[in-house]
């Protein structure tokens, strides 16, 4: 059995400001998970996060539900 590697990303609305993460979303379909990491620690803790919980803190996201008041 082939272990799939993480292919890390940030987002495209990232600016060079250091606050980012990475996602591998590579492994949602063999693993069922989405790994998080800080950019700026790349050999620090991985968050592993189900697609489904992925999903909704995105949809928060884009909904303003996290915005700074």
């Amino acid at each position: 059995m082939k272990t799939e590697s993480p292919r890390w990303f940030k987002s495209s609305y990232s600016s060079n400001g250091g606050a980012c993460v990475e996602v591998a979303a590579n492994l949602i379909v063999s693993q069922g998970i989405v790994p998080v990491r800080d950019s700026k620690r790349v050999d620090g803790p991985i968050l592993d996060v189900r697609p489904a919980a992925f999903s909704a803190f995105v949809a928060g996201v884009q909904a303003g539900k996290f915005d700074a008041v």
